[in-house]
């Protein structure tokens, strides 16, 4: 895995510009909310839920012989920007106690509502898993 930067860019923070991966197994995380596997919502906040999520991809991960560090993208839907800026730097803290210091390219989408009801955020993932 090569992350990109385009000559005389800043360096971005908790995300990369680009990511080029040599050949191996693709995982796609389908979108995962801050529920647990009984489809329990513990935390009713952002943060809390942000927290389960990260744990429930990498659960999906483990299940498919991938790690965190194999995450090449992410896509991020949120309910409430204020609520999310807000407790950024707690959902940077827990992304980096359950997924690491791996940086994939990410988008953040604020969105009107999510399927599942008192869902404050969803996020999809996609891995490569090198080969051996």
């Amino acid at each position: 895995m090569e992350f990109v930067n385009p000559p005389g860019w800043p360096r971005p923070k908790g995300y990369s510009n680009g990511i080029v991966v040599e050949p191996g197994r693709t995982v796609y995380v389908a979108g995962m909310v801050g529920w647990t596997e009984k489809e329990e919502f513990e935390a009713k906040d952002t943060v809390g839920q942000a927290r389960q999520v990260f744990k429930n991809i990498v659960a999906v991960l483990t299940a498919a012989g991938a790690k965190p560090e194999h995450i090449v993208r992410m896509t991020w839907y949120i309910t409430d920007k204020d609520e999310y800026l807000n407790g950024a730097r707690e959902i940077g803290a827990a992304y980096r106690e359950i997924i690491g210091r791996h940086w994939p390219v990410m988008a953040v989408i604020v969105i009107k509502g999510l399927i599942e009801a008192g869902a404050k955020l969803e996020i999809e993932a996609t891995a490569v898993i090198p080969n051996p």
